[in-house]
Order: structure tokens, then C-alpha cells, then sequence
């Protein structure tokens, strides 16, 4: 083996190192599927913070929201206890939908069974913050 001078080394370890953060950069940083969708991500502050049975009955009433046609994807959620200080925890239950475009949102706003859920699940929650977002 041949023998390779310290300066030689280091300068190949350091390139070999940036390798992999080169290539990461020239990923696309959306996932596959991702692309050109609209996310609308529902957070819901309970009336009775500590009641188990009020938690359920929410998330029982959307997973059937979730029957919506126009729902690509859909996440159902509780706070991941991460205490830091810009992450707000005091939330009960979040509620995080993808559609294909802002008119399949809108058709969902609309949806009978969108209405239904309001008017069964209403009572649970004392705060509702949506936050509705699509690609830049």
C-alpha cells in the first residue's frame, strides 16, 4: 500500500465527508406524492381537557369524516409531548388531511359528512385553529 502523506489524507477524508451532504442537496426535498397538493391540518382544544371518553368520541367522529371522497391522506393526532419552547402542546387532538387541489378542499368543506361532523362533534371542543397551506 502505498503511503499517503497526512495533508493528502485530510484532504481526501474531507471530501469523502461532503459527499453525502452534496448529493442530499441535490434531492428534491418534497416526497414522492407531495407535489402540488393542499394540506389542511386542523388543531381542536377540548372542553374537557382530561376526559378520555371526549377524546374518543372525536377521533371516533373523524375517522368517519374521513370517509370524504376528496381526502387523499389523512393523519389523526395527539401532542408528541415534545417540550420546547416553539412547540405548542396544548392542543387536544389534531386532525391533518392532504386533498389534490384547493377545489377538492373546498368540496369538502361542503361535504355532507364534513356538516354532520361538525354539527355531532361541535360539543367536544372549546378552539379550533386550521392552518391551510399548498406548495410554494
Amino acid at each position: 500500500m502505498k503511503k499517503q502523506s497526512r495533508r493528502s489524507f485530510l484532504a481526501t477524508a474531507s471530501y469523502s465527508a461532503l459527499l453525502p451532504l452534496a448529493a442530499a442537496n441535490s434531492l428534491d426535498t418534497k416526497p414522492k406524492g407531495m407535489k402540488n397538493i393542499f394540506i389542511h391540518h386542523v388543531y381542536f382544544w377540548m372542553k374537557n381537557p382530561g376526559n378520555a371518553a371526549d377524546v374518543e368520541k372525536l377521533v371516533e367522529g373523524l375517522r368517519h369524516l374521513s370517509k370524504v371522497k376528496t381526502i387523499k391522506t389523512l393523519h389523526i393526532g395527539k401532542p408528541a409531548g415534545t417540550p420546547r419552547e416553539v412547540v405548542d402542546n396544548s392542543y387536544g387532538v389534531s386532525w391533518m388531511v392532504t386533498f389534490k387541489n384547493k377545489a377538492d378542499q373546498d368540496s369538502y368543506q361542503v361535504d355532507p359528512i364534513h356538516l354532520k361532523f361538525i354539527e355531532d362533534c361541535s360539543h367536544l371542543w372549546s378552539k379550533v385553529i386550521v392552518y391551510d397551506s399548498i406548495d410554494v
